[in-house]
């Protein structure tokens, strides 16, 4: 049988490692960048991409883990400003992941996947693709995967209105890429700050194009105080950040004092709405082609799933082809691919949108109680890793009160 031809547009986080676990699985890939290693290296920031054990195991079973070295996240620590006390906090907490989390600058991971996805015989082409060129990929392809999530061919997808929870964006996004900033007492973690009806600030040690640094993450409720981030300079998006937490957070302002930007492309700011689209996408032609990652669910950073959905979706469309070898890929086979990918990925979408709107009683009521009960904070920490565990005791009132219900008889008996 001839070896069959899968075409992935876009080599991001999901595309390049699809197409380097389709290439040890024996296909012919080849991968579609509109831009070249160099332009990524040199380029602006495009992500924080703090990514979990379950996800990174999903690169170091392709043999992808060539950052072995690089700046561990070891924890989270949650913290709520008091309403009444300025500078005082209402609620705060930490507690250790089980296994570490890792953030590699893309700019300095995607043209290391790239080389690598080369040497394991893909071919790379660079060139912009639009509508004509999919048409082209299908004709010579037995499969058109699109992982690139914006742009024209983006659009082909369309909104799942049903599993859409928002249709506009839910927050003010900005990234500041940050060295000098003292580092957690204790161990490292995504410090994650939730300042009601004003936003959300986290920040976690990273790998950069120059060496170890510190991600800045703001989340601004659109309108509000955070949400200040448009048309500055570098370093006036500095200047932003550090006001922002002399503002809300003076403890992560002590912390950042003697910050400086990476580099000048170390800065970005964006909005969008959380969206799921439909997974086919037809072309002019009648052909078909689907959608992978950020194409199809694409959620809020809040939660820091984005590379980590990246990656799990990748896996589960490789389980998905591998298992269907020999077989067309037609449109029920990629509605089924992607419908298996959503029994995970709507989990998370549902804990992400859960976490854009205010926190209702009994979620406010966990996170205090985790003041004082190590197993709620342990158990909160370790649901960044595998989010629809998060079903089971954190996302619904009577599960929330089961939950701790149990912790309390546990302490009598």
């Amino acid at each position: 049988m001839t070896q069959r031809h899968i075409t992935i547009v876009g080599a991001g986080q999901s595309g390049l490692q699809l197409g380097i676990g389709l290439l040890d699985a024996g296909y012919q890939v080849t991968t579609i960048s509109n831009r070249t290693p160099e332009e990524i290296a040199e380029g602006k920031v495009a992500s924080s991409q703090c990514i979990f054990h379950n996800a990174l195991e999903h690169e170091r079973d392709l043999g992808l883990d060539f950052w072995p070295d690089a700046p561990t996240v070891d924890g989270i620590s949650f913290t709520i400003p008091h309403p009444e006390l300025p500078g005082e906090k209402a609620i705060s907490w930490a507690s250790r992941l089980d296994h570490h989390a890792k953030s590699i600058d893309q700019r300095v991971k995607f043209p290391k996947f790239m080389e690598e996805f080369t040497a394991r015989g893909g071919e790379l082409v660079f060139e912009d693709a639009g509508v004509a060129e999919l048409e082209k990929y299908t004709q010579n392809s037995d499969l058109v995967i699109v992982a690139a999530g914006k742009g024209e061919i983006a659009q082909l997808f369309t909104r799942d209105a049903e599993r859409s929870t928002y249709d506009a964006p839910q927050r003010a996004l900005a990234l500041t890429y940050v060295k000098g900033l003292k580092p957690r007492e204790e161990y490292s973690a995504v410090s994650f700050n939730l300042i009601p009806g004003v936003g959300e600030y986290f920040v976690f040690p990273a790998l950069t194009t120059s060496g170890p640094c510190e991600i800045m993450v703001f989340e601004g409720v659109p309108g509000g105080p955070m949400d200040t981030w448009k048309g500055l300079s570098p370093e006036e998006h500095l200047e932003n950040s550090k006001n922002i937490l002399n503002t809300f957070l003076p403890w992560e302002a002590e912390r950042a004092t003697d910050v400086e930007l990476t580099d000048p492309n170390g800065v970005l700011q964006g909005r969008f709405a959380p969206t799921v689209r439909h997974p086919i996408a037809t072309l002019p032609s009648g052909r078909q082609v689907l959608g992978l990652a950020d194409v199809v669910v694409l959620n809020d950073p809040i939660t820091g799933q984005g590379s980590n959905n990246a990656s799990k979706c990748a896996a589960s469309y490789l389980a998905s082809i591998i298992a269907h070898d020999g077989q067309a890929f037609d449109a029920p086979f990629m509605q089924a691919t992607f419908e298996r990918y959503w029994d995970y990925a709507q989990h998370v979408a549902h804990w992400t949108n859960a976490l854009l709107a205010p926190p209702p009683p009994h979620v406010l009521e966990l996170l205090g109680a985790a003041n004082s009960e190590p197993d709620i904070a342990h158990r909160f920490a370790n649901g960044f890793n595998h989010p629809p565990e998060f079903q089971e005791w954190f996302m619904y009132p009577d599960k929330a009160a089961d939950y701790l219900a149990g912790l309390s008889a546990a302490k009598v008996s």
